[in-house]
């Protein structure tokens, strides 16, 4: 069972022209079987969070009962590359299983879209959030290893509460950033293969067949992978757990009880801003 689609070239050579598409049905199955898999050692198997807290009465009397944690740029960039993502997966897939429908302008236009908030969000977070709260730090990895060790049921110090981010969502912005990635520049080039009324111009020579093959085996496993982590994503918005920081990104705030739980109140503050959101 080929996991690409091949066709031979003009000049009588073998070349990839996209995915097999049984691919995306794997990353449905893949993503289900994450979720009940989650659920169960969640519900049946994981032991209660415990982290290690050392407040001062100083900081605890400085959090407000609303913690600001996203501004309304924030949020709206998230609706809107949400919205422009579940564009581009309809009109990407929906017409492979039947269903009929002029996708291809809608496509590239939501794609346009999606590579216009992308840029937009890469200037914004560099420049005026605080760009590395994103990214792993050594504290994370270590308590990372003390989650673990804990989980195991071994001796081990309780970890700090999470900074801004915990390190899974760190984790899940990497990989949907690769995906997102590699799924606009495959897009972009794309675009040269269609009409896309003037706004570029059509130029099908501009690549090889077998670059032009590999272009568009990237963007369909780019693609596919965005389902099972979009799948993943919905998965924990709407836990119960997980629901006040769904509710940060509708309404901008969390709640002080479950912000002093989670976070760490020192670890939070975005000194580049000089203000409490973080």
């Amino acid at each position: 069972m080929d996991l690409i689609q091949w066709a031979i070239s003009p000049v009588g050579s073998r070349v990839p022209i996209h995915i097999a598409w049984f691919l995306g049905w794997v990353c449905v199955a893949a993503a289900a079987l994450f979720m009940v898999g989650h659920a169960i050692y969640v519900g049946v198997l994981a032991k209660p969070r415990k982290f290690a807290a050392n407040d001062s009465p100083e900081v605890l009397a400085s959090i407000s009962e609303r913690v600001p944690r996203h501004s309304l740029v924030s949020r709206a960039f998230h609706w809107l590359m949400a919205t422009s993502m579940f564009v581009l997966l309809i009109t990407a897939f929906l017409p492979k299983v039947g269903v009929r429908m002029n996708w291809v302008t809608c496509h590239w236009i939501a794609g346009l879209v999606l590579s216009a908030l992308v840029l937009f969000h890469i200037v914004h977070a560099s420049f005026f959030l605080d760009f590395m709260s994103i990214w792993p730090d050594m504290t994370d990895v270590r308590d990372m290893v003390r989650r673990l060790r804990l989980a195991l049921g071994w001796n081990s110090p309780l970890p700090n509460r999470f900074a801004k981010y915990p390190p899974e969502n760190k984790l899940y912005h990497f990989l949907i950033l690769c995906s997102g990635l590699a799924v606009i520049v495959t897009g972009l080039c794309m675009m040269k293969h269609v009409n896309t009324f003037g706004v570029l111009v059509r130029n099908p020579y501009i690549f090889g067949d077998m670059t032009w093959g590999l272009i568009y085996v990237l963007h369909g496993l780019a693609g596919v992978g965005l389902i099972a982590l979009i799948m993943v994503h919905a998965y924990f918005g709407v836990r119960h757990e997980k629901l006040p920081i769904t509710k940060s990104m509708v309404f901008g705030y969390m709640d002080r009880e479950f912000f002093l739980e989670e976070h760490d109140p020192l670890r939070c503050r975005s000194v580049k801003n000089g203000t409490d959101q973080f």
